[in-house]
């Protein structure tokens, strides 16, 4: 896989030593000299000096070529303008882009971002719902955030252990896709029990999940 990613700073350096080990090719460009010139010595992707919303440094970053561009500037116009250009420029399959002020969310989606994301609202999402952090593994957000995709796992505060699938009785728009258990990956069913350490994938609808989070996971006292 081809990925461009745009600015980022640390994150795009872990980002690309992350996709170098699953075996993709990583552009990865920034504005400014210092922080590039750190990446390309630290890391092996391709790194150039430049404004990632111009036409010209995407094209010599290899646009054409590319399945996915990732925006990660501290900038939202920047984010949005590369994300179009590359789509509606050089046809990048995907685009998925940082949105730093939540209001624009629905803007960069309306405009054919294929993915956004806001590390405000998924912290204050967080926080709102009283949910431990330790319990929440991974949380991301997919289908321009009508839909997360969550890791969690089972504490013995759970109220959901030993319980089955059936007996639950999960939220409309709340989904166990599969658990893992000790090494084993077990695609649930209604009889399937859950166990103290199972670590759970859920599939929830956005505005379901805090529902779904405290049926699974109790709330904090």
């Amino acid at each position: 896989m081809n990925i461009i990613l745009v600015g980022g700073g640390k994150l795009a350096y872990f980002l690309s030593k992350e996709f170098d080990r699953r075996g993709s090719t990583t552009t990865v460009i920034d504005n400014q000299s210092a922080k590039a010139q750190a990446l390309a010595r630290e890391t092996s992707a391709r790194v150039i000096v430049g404004d990632g919303s111009d036409p010209l440094i995407l094209q010599d970053a290899g646009a054409y070529q590319a399945d996915v561009l990732v925006a990660l500037t501290s900038k939202d116009d920047v984010n949005l303008v590369a994300c179009q250009i590359a789509k509606q420029h050089y046809g990048v399959p995907r685009t998925i882009a940082l949105v730093n002020d939540p209001d624009y969310r629905e803007v960069f989606q309306q405009l054919g971002v294929t993915v956004t994301f806001s590390v405000t609202q998924i912290l204050a999402h967080l926080i709102e719902e009283r949910i431990g952090f330790e319990a929440i593994q991974n949380l991301i957000p997919i289908a321009g955030g009508q839909v997360q995709v969550t890791e969690v796992i089972l504490s013995n505060r759970s109220p959901a252990l030993g319980k089955t699938l059936q007996t639950l009785q999960l939220p409309a728009g709340v989904l166990i896709g599969c658990i893992i258990r000790n090494t084993t990956v077990i695609v649930p069913r209604g009889g399937t029990e859950l166990h103290l350490g199972d670590r759970l994938v859920l599939l929830t609808q956005t505005h379901q999940q805090t529902l779904g989070l405290e049926t699974l996971l109790g709330s904090e006292t």
